[in-house]
């Protein structure tokens, strides 16, 4: 993935799961980091800038219907 495009996905990501509740950035959480309990204290931002870029893309849809969930 080109670094521009990956950049604004991590940010994208970032902006869209300050949106989501704490459950959502939880299961979020659990999703991109294996699942492991330990790191379910890891800052979500860090749980982006570490994510794999082949992730990005899904991820993003997967926020964007949680945002849309929320409001419904």
């Amino acid at each position: 993935m080109n670094k521009q495009l990956e950049d604004f996905a991590r940010k994208a990501l970032k902006e869209g799961l300050a949106q989501c509740t704490e459950v959502q950035r939880d299961l979020f959480k659990r999703m991109y980091t294996g699942g492991l309990a330990m790191n379910q204290g890891i800052d979500i931002n860090m749980v982006v800038d570490e994510m794999e870029s082949g992730k990005l893309d899904v991820a993003m849809q997967q926020v964007q219907n949680s945002i849309e969930n929320k409001e419904n």
